[in-house]
């Protein structure tokens, strides 16, 4: 169960750090407000629906090569893990 663990610990954070590495900012809304913002267009130029409180992350330069690093020992520590209670 603790390798398992470890293995979705490193993938998720593989996966975390090569997502930092593509973007260059996230916006994150909490909210769907009832007018459409014609400021900002969707998918195909539909106008979306956005809270009057967003937030926008942008990750520091360090931020994805730390997480794909953690991630990739995180899973090496994971595949060496001895495999003592699951053999006869």
């Amino acid at each position: 169960m603790w390798r398992a663990f470890f293995c979705a610990l490193g993938v998720m954070l593989l996966i975390l750090g090569i997502e930092c590495l593509l973007i260059d900012t996230a916006t994150l809304a909490s909210g769907v407000v009832d007018e459409p913002s014609q400021v900002n267009s969707g998918f195909y130029g539909a106008a979306t629906n956005l809270a009057a409180n967003t937030r926008i992350v942008r990750p520091a330069e360090w931020m994805p090569w730390s997480l794909l690093a953690c991630g990739a020992v995180i899973l090496l520590y994971a595949l060496t893990l001895n495999r003592r209670w699951g053999e006869g």
